[in-house]
Order: C-alpha cells, then sequence, then structure tokens
C-alpha cells in the first residue's frame, strides 16, 4: 500500500509516520511544506495524479490554542476549510479509493450530552471560541462522507479527543493544557519556585489521548472494510484539570504548592468522547494517562536538550 500522510511533521503526523513504518507492506509518501503546499489545490492534484496512493490520512492542520482561534478565526476557517477540500477532492481526482479525514472533538455541540456521542453532531450551537476551526473540521467529515456516498470511494473520518505526546507545541501562551503544564512545572522546579499560580478551580473535568494511540486507532480504521462515516477515538474516561495537575507536577518533581485561581474562568465543565462504537469494532487506548504523561515529560527533556522544542 502506498499510503500519504499530509501533514507529517506535525504531533499527529509523526505519530502516523512511526506508526506505520512499523508495518510490513505500507510504502509511506512524505511532503514537506516546501515541497508540497496543500493550500494549493493545482499542487496537491498534481502530486496525486503523479504519486496515484492507494491511499491517504488529512493530518495536516492549522491549529492553535484558545486565544489563536478566538483572534484569527478567518485564518483558521480558510486555512482549514482549503486543506480539507484540496486534499479531498485532489484525492478523488486522482482515484485514491481510501482516505481517512483527522478531525476533532471540538465539531460536538458547546451543551452536547455527555460523553459526547457522534450522533450529537449538528443538534445545537458550537463553543464561540473555536467556531471556525470546528466548521472546517464539519466541512471536510461531511465532505468525506458525500463523496463515500455519491461516488463508493471510502473516504471516512475519525475525531480524536485532547491529544499529547511527542512533537507536542509547548508554547506557554498558544499550546494546549497538558504541554503547558509540563513547562511551566519544569521550569517552576529549575528556578527553584515555591508555588505554581492554577487558572480557575481544577474541577473541569477532560480526556487525553496519547498520540501513539491515535495513529494506532487510525491504521486499525484502515484496516475496517466497513467503518462509520466519523468516529470518536479516545479512552472513555477523563480526569479533573485538579488531578491532571498534580500528576504533571508529581511526574516532574515540582514539590512546591500549586495555588488555583478562582476568579479566572474554568470553562467548559466536561468534554469526554463516548467511545463504544470504536470498542464495539476490537479498539481501546493502551497507554495510561500517569504513563503517557511519563513518557512525554522524558521527550520534552530530549527534544529540549536536542534545541528542537516546538514553542
Amino acid at each position: 500500500m502506498k499510503l500519504f500522510i499530509a501533514g507529517h511533521n506535525g504531533m499527529v503526523g509523526g505519530a502516523l509516520v512511526r506508526r506505520f513504518q512499523r508495518e510490513s507492506g505500507v510504502t509511506l509518501l512524505l511532503r514537506t511544506r516546501s515541497e508540497l503546499d496543500l493550500m494549493n489545490a493545482a499542487a496537491v492534484a498534481e502530486f496525486y495524479a503523479a504519486e496515484k496512493p492507494d491511499a491517504a490520512i488529512i493530518a495536516a492542520a492549522k491549529v492553535g490554542g484558545i486565544h489563536a482561534n478566538n483572534t484569527f478565526p478567518a485564518e483558521f476557517l480558510f486555512a482549514n476549510l482549503t486543506l480539507a477540500t484540496n486534499c479531498i477532492h485532489g484525492a478523488y481526482l486522482a482515484g485514491v479509493k481510501r482516505l481517512l479525514f483527522l478531525g476533532s472533538s471540538c465539531i460536538y455541540p458547546k451543551q452536547a450530552p455527555q460523553p459526547m456521542a457522534e450522533d450529537c453532531l449538528l443538534t445545537s450551537p458550537l463553543e464561540a471560541t473555536n467556531e471556525a476551526y470546528a466548521i472546517a473540521k464539519i466541512a471536510g467529515l461531511k465532505l468525506a462522507q458525500y463523496y463515500r456516498q455519491q461516488y463508493g470511494v471510502l473516504y471516512h473520518s475519525a475525531m480524536p479527543t485532547n491529544l499529547y505526546g511527542p512533537g507536542d507545541n509547548y508554547h506557554l501562551q498558544n499550546s494546549h493544557v497538558l504541554p503547558a503544564l509540563i513547562r511551566r512545572f519544569h521550569e517552576a522546579r529549575e528556578q527553584g519556585l515555591s508555588e505554581v499560580m492554577a487558572w480557575g478551580t481544577g474541577a473541569p473535568r477532560r480526556e487525553f489521548l496519547h498520540v501513539n494511540d491515535l495513529a494506532d486507532a487510525c491504521a486499525f480504521l484502515l484496516h475496517q472494510a466497513n467503518p462509520p462515516d466519523w468516529i470518536n477515538v479516545g479512552t472513555g474516561s477523563d480526569v479533573t484539570i485538579k488531578e491532571l495537575t498534580e500528576m504533571v507536577a508529581t511526574t516532574v518533581g515540582f514539590e512546591g504548592r500549586i495555588v488555583w485561581d478562582a476568579t479566572k474562568p474554568d470553562g467548559t465543565l466536561r468534554k469526554l468522547m463516548d467511545v463504544s462504537r470504536l470498542s464495539e469494532l476490537g479498539w481501546q487506548a493502551q497507554i495510561g494517562l500517569a504513563e503517557g504523561i511519563r513518557q512525554t515529560y522524558a521527550t520534552f527533556l530530549a527534544e529540549k536538550a536536542a534545541g528542537n522544542l516546538r514553542g
């Protein structure tokens, strides 16, 4: 199988490369941004026509934290919509029979019942702060669904929960909560600080999936003869932000106090994926959160020492 992984230099793409390099019979097609501009429809179509992959995984995306999403919604909607349409339509034009599009749990409504099942898509309004990104991902999901419905190609989607692991972004303002905590507690320990301030009450609950587990789920889904049009990928369990914060502090070796600033907003109280459909197909996450944080801190230290830490 010739497999094109779009976005192979990102955290998710890197995990996919590591996963499929272990699979016999798979030839990876990889292109850097300078080699293939996914925002250029003609270039994408030309690449597909020349290389003729048997399958494609679309992991490329313009991503950022709440601040970035809220400040630059036009860029997030345009970029992610363009990536999705170019990669999906270009694949169809070139006769690519199988495609897996990667979305996000943010496609589901702000007030979705917990845990969030696939069927709650488009049943009520989205979270306003990342609506633009979510709309682009929903459009990609629907485009894959409708190409499958209309043209008979096996295009389908996976919706992962919050991800972490090797190659994550550790920028203190623009990263997600888990890598931000790793960096904050690491620097606090290095500086000998006696306390670290944490936002909110710590009460909200979040689910976290190691990116290597996501890559394994993608491989599993590509071997399914008749996968759902879209399916949730997660662990099916969550922790409070307070529990997460304490786990990271312990892993990093920070022994000071954690002070909670309850004047800062908590955000949505719970976001948990319903992963029963994927479980029924026979796949479950293997990397527990405590072990995953230990592994991720080790890679953080290695990336920092090598001078290639993102953020």
